[in-house]
């Protein structure tokens, strides 16, 4: 696995608004290298959809291409996610003011030496703040 990868940019994909050049080539090098996130990603990327497909941005019909196509690529679920959910990673997520969930991306990029791909700006200066290296997007 080469970097871990967060819901948000990972929904970037399926909406060409929020793509840039740099979340279409890490798609490219997710394809070819895999990513790691946390064990509770799905339930984000799914609900990102189904959030979509409730106020009619898209078709259920596409959800699930989407869902199809995200299953293909080698992403890994940490399943040590929920063990360090109420101690690091709540830590995190009160030292930078930021969810729970977002604070489970900086606790795996710290625990596994990983660079992060995220999209969120508050996500993004956390990650530079402590020392995570990021992924251009």
């Amino acid at each position: 696995m080469t970097l871990v990868l967060d819901s948000a940019t990972a929904l970037s994909w399926f909406f060409r608004d929020k793509q840039t050049e740099g979340t279409r080539a890490l798609l490219e090098t997710v394809a070819k290298k895999g990513a790691v996130v946390p064990q509770h990603w799905r339930l984000e990327v799914g609900n990102g959809l189904q959030s979509a497909v409730r106020l009619k941005m898209i078709e259920g019909w596409y959800r699930d291409a989407c869902l199809a196509d995200l299953s293909c690529l080698p992403i890994a679920p940490d399943l040590a996610t929920f063990d360090a959910a109420f101690g690091e990673s709540l830590r995190l997520a009160a030292r930078f003011s930021v969810s729970l969930y977002a604070a489970s991306y900086l606790e795996l990029s710290l625990r596994r030496a990983l660079p992060l791909a995220a999209m969120d700006r508050e996500l993004r200066e956390a990650a530079g703040t402590l020392g995570i290296a990021l992924v251009e997007i």
